[in-house]
């Protein structure tokens, strides 16, 4: 069998109806996801919402109780071994042998995928030196820390770099630099074909990476679209000014109410004003007002809702911590896997 991954002709994920409960909880109820191939699509949510229930079933860890899926078309149910040879998955727990070396480990993932030992131990050494680890390769990875192993468990994913790459929090635990480096490795990956599904709980991780994002909240997707798309669905935008010292605060407020019929918000040192603006195109009609009378601005800018904003309202208190796949047993991944 021919295994296409074609964008022009399927998506890389399509997700209808996605049910998975155990025992009483249902922790997936119902999501319906779509991931257009050569994108990164990020899933928010709180902890226990179904992401990592979501995710599992997709790459075909855990069989879904009702709905369907398909990866570039090939059904996750019917044909699971298609499925596994065009995805990669780094989960939120490190699969790293911790008695090996990083090369040691990267070579044998790299021999299990099929490649030679030659082809392997290449590849381990220029996944090693992408991810900062060359210095570290011989180090037994009883002595990596958390961000290291992390990284270690990236490249393991990436050795045979497949169409479609399941990324579960990759970047929890690690610090700053080590955050920026994953994000850059991450748009690499697009930029060189790859599609890339995120679950992530940091939301400027989904704003600057994610071309759409889903958030899940108890098993059920309820808000997706593109980042700028979600933040306009909470609320509208803010003009923040800030006027030269001196200027008349009361004269400025009765402007932007007369041009824009809103009411400034005064800060409490009294020299910004947010304004909503829910006409963006009359924003020059107020510069023209603000300096026919007299007004001046030290600064002006634009100000977004954010994402967390958007997670706030969408979710609430979302629900206890926990990861909801926690509940399924071992015969369960293993009937799953078989």
């Amino acid at each position: 069998m021919t295994i296409t991954t074609s964008a022009s002709r399927t998506p890389a994920v399509r997700a209808e109806g996605l049910v998975k409960s155990f025992g009483a909880n249902r922790a997936v109820d119902g999501v319906d996801l779509t991931v257009e191939a050569g994108t990164v699509y990020g899933v928010l949510g709180p902890n226990g919402a179904g992401k990592t229930t979501t995710i599992s079933m997709l790459a075909t860890l855990l069989r879904p109780d009702a709905g369907k899926a398909e990866i570039f078309g090939y059904d996750v149910v019917r044909h699971p071994q298609i499925v596994r040879r065009l995805i990669g998955l780094t989960g939120q727990f490190a699969s790293v042998d911790e008695t090996l070396s990083a090369t040691e480990n990267l070579v044998i993932f790299g021999r299990l995928l099929g490649l030679s030992r030659i082809d392997a131990k290449r590849k381990a050494a220029e996944l090693l030196e992408e991810f900062s680890l060359t210095e570290a390769a011989t180090r037994p990875l009883a002595k990596f820390s958390g961000g290291m192993r992390r990284r270690l468990d990236l490249a393991a994913s990436l050795i045979a770099q497949p169409p479609l790459i399941f990324l579960d929090e990759p970047t929890t635990g690690l610090d700053p630099r080590t955050r920026g480096q994953m994000w850059d490795t991450i748009r690499r990956l697009v930029a060189t074909g790859s599609t890339v599904l995120l679950t992530t709980q940091y939301l400027d991780e989904a704003d600057q990476l994610a071309d759409r994002i889903a958030v899940i909240d108890r098993g059920t997707v309820v808000a997706e679209g593109t980042a700028l798309e979600l933040k306009a669905s909470v609320g509208q935008s803010s003009l923040l000014l800030r006027l030269r010292a001196g200027s008349d605060i009361a004269e400025a407020q009765r402007e932007i109410s007369r041009v824009l019929g809103v009411t400034a918000i005064v800060s409490p040192e009294a020299a910004r004003l947010t304004v909503p603006m829910s006409d963006p195109d009359r924003v020059a009609d107020l510069l023209v007002a603000f300096r026919a009378a007299d007004l001046h601005l030290e600064e002006l800018s634009v100000q977004q809702p954010s994402l967390d904003e958007v997670f706030l309202t969408l979710t609430g208190k979302g629900v206890p911590e926990g990861d909801e796949a926690a509940h399924a047993t071992a015969d369960e991944l293993e009937g799953a896997r078989a």
